[in-house]
């Protein structure tokens, strides 16, 4: 996801911390769940879940870790470059009352680059204030094929603090706009005309502007193996450019998840983690 900010203050770097070394190489699994929304503007939250392996990798470059899969292209001062990625759950139709009758939802998926700029630092503490602008290019899949849906541009502010309440925690918090181009607007908002029905008229959508996001995270690591992590999301819609479609049911979603990882395998090669816990 992304990231945000608020002022400008050059040259600020934490206080030196105590030297953590962490293992280059983890894997484990991980679950989780939440109540979460069929679509942006949806009008019904299902509970959705899923159980994966994963592994964690602290690179130079390449990183998987509790922020996500990142490639960190690019690094000076205050300025980065990213590979980031995202997704969402699917969707079935036969659940959904706007969309019944019509195709499911798959597996969403994005990929792109985000420039990141770091606009304040505290010189004291490890806590930041971020804008992330992230352009990603989004896929679907059932599994069995991969299609192209678009491109979402989604800056954020965010304020990220590591350390908050137990030693390692990681509080993130951001909002921002989300702009989608057509082809993903049509995706969630488009009814073709076999679709439709006396309170489902046919819908063409139109690229725009989507919503405003306000999310927040906390991870909590349990131990050197098990981590524990919760977060919402609340999105306003109101204003969106497709908010005529029939399958546009509300001006507000809210979203909650929880989730939890265990590593069972630690590398004994480690890495120096204590220039920027929040890196």
């Amino acid at each position: 996801m992304t990231a945000g900010a608020l002022g400008l203050f050059a040259a600020a770097s934490p206080a030196p911390a105590q030297e953590v070394r962490l293992p280059v190489l983890e894997a484990g699994i991980g679950g989780g769940g939440g109540w979460l929304p069929d679509y942006p503007a949806a009008g019904q939250n299902h509970v959705q879940g899923i159980g994966f392996p994963y592994v964690i990798y602290r690179g130079e470059i390449l990183r998987s870790d509790d922020q996500g899969v990142r490639g960190r292209v690019y690094r000076s001062g205050g300025v980065g470059i990213d590979l980031s990625l995202g997704g969402a759950f699917p969707s079935s139709s036969s659940k959904n009352d706007a969309r019944r009758g019509m195709p499911d939802l798959d597996w969403q998926g994005e990929v792109g680059p985000a420039l990141r700029l770091t606009l304040w630092r505290d010189p004291a503490a490890p806590r930041r204030v971020n804008l992330e602008l992230p352009v990603r290019a989004v896929f679907s899949s059932d599994l069995t094929s991969v299609h192209y849906r678009g491109v979402v541009f989604s800056p954020e502010l965010a304020f990220e603090q590591y350390g908050l309440g137990f030693p390692g925690a990681r509080l993130r918090a951001g909002i921002g706009p989300i702009v989608a181009t057509g082809r993903l607007m049509d995706y969630f908002y488009r009814v073709e005309p076999r679709f439709v029905r006396p309170d489902r008229p046919a819908f063409d959508a139109e690229g725009g502007y989507l919503g405003t996001r306000l999310q927040f995270s906390y991870r909590v690591p349990v131990t050197d193996r098990l981590s524990v992590v919760g977060g919402g999301r609340v999105e306003n819609f109101s204003g969106a450019t497709n908010s005529d479609s029939p399958l546009f049911r509300r001006d507000w979603n809210l979203s909650l998840a929880l989730g939890v990882a265990f590593s069972f395998y630690r590398s004994e090669a480690t890495v120096a983690s204590s220039a920027d816990p929040l890196d």
